[in-house]
């Protein structure tokens, strides 16, 4: 994946891979701050980025699997933990977990997304601002652990989830939540979800789409992005939850799941009025 990556210029250029890891190219640059998600000319960047990301054909299975196997899997070994009341297990009761991922399966399976090649993980830390681009693509895309065939939602909606969240926060629990960040209806956030979306599509499209189609299709991909997004709160959430029995990073894993959670829920209650009124 990292040398296809690197051959499409999606990628650092892969030097070697050895047991003890790989030996990438250095590039001149930063990663992204979360404010700048929204600054309206990186974010048209960043889509156009993902669109064509999307548009790879990579030597993998494209049965998407990822999501829900990679959450199932996560649940259960939460589930395996000793059973020593830490409140790992108290969140999955708290929240009935499992069967709260029965009924977002239900609804993500009633929301048409079309399986593409996804990053599955482009927040801020993970699009870097090159110091000196070869043309005038300034930003790459790194760090493909997640990659995998997934749902088109999950990529959009996981991203406008990033807009959220600050990992730079230097004061326990280490990231900084701003749920207002999160676009709804009627908020010029909205204005810049939209703008995103727009320049996904003209990337995907190429001009080809007709404009009596134009709407349409912007307001089924916010619908599309705005229900994977739970997902994204889901995936995480358990992720997180996971990590705080085993990561020795100083982070608050515990709190971070609880918040994912807490907005998912908020956002899934959210979605009706919302979709109403598209």
């Amino acid at each position: 994946m990292f040398a296809i990556l690197a051959e499409r210029s999606l990628g650092p250029q892969l030097y070697g891979v050895f047991p003890e890891g790989r030996l990438e190219q250095y590039l001149p640059s930063r990663p992204l701050k979360t404010r700048e998600l929204r600054d309206p000319v990186l974010s048209g960047a960043i889509a156009a980025k993902m669109a064509r990301f999307h548009g790879m054909e990579m030597p993998f299975t494209k049965e998407p699997h990822w999501l829900f196997g990679t959450m199932e899997r996560y649940l259960k070994q939460i589930q395996d933990l000793p059973a020593t009341g830490l409140p790992q297990m108290n969140l999955l009761e708290m929240y009935s977990l499992k069967d709260e991922m029965g009924n977002l399966r239900k609804l993500l399976e009633a929301t048409p997304s079309p399986v593409v090649f996804c990053h599955n993980d482009i927040q801020e830390g993970n699009i870097l601002l090159l110091s000196e681009p070869e043309n005038d693509d300034s930003l790459m895309l790194v760090d493909f652990e997640y990659s995998s065939y997934n749902y088109r939602g999950f990529d959009i909606g996981n991203h406008f989830c990033e807009w959220v969240y600050d990992y730079t926060h230097e004061e326990w629990p280490f990231y900084k939540a701003r749920p207002t960040d999160y676009p709804t209806r009627g908020q010029q956030v909205c204005r810049l979800e939209l703008h995103f979306i727009r320049h996904y599509l003209a990337e995907v499209q190429k001009g080809q789409i007709l404009p009596e189609e134009q709407k349409k299709l912007e307001e089924d991909l916010l619908i599309e992005a705005n229900r994977y997004a739970l997902a994204s709160h889901f995936f995480w959430g358990l992720w997180s939850i996971l990590q705080a029995s085993m990561s020795t990073i100083e982070f608050g894993y515990l709190e971070y799941a609880q918040s994912r959670f807490q907005f998912y829920f908020e956002q899934k209650g959210q979605l009706t009025s919302f979709n109403a009124s598209s």
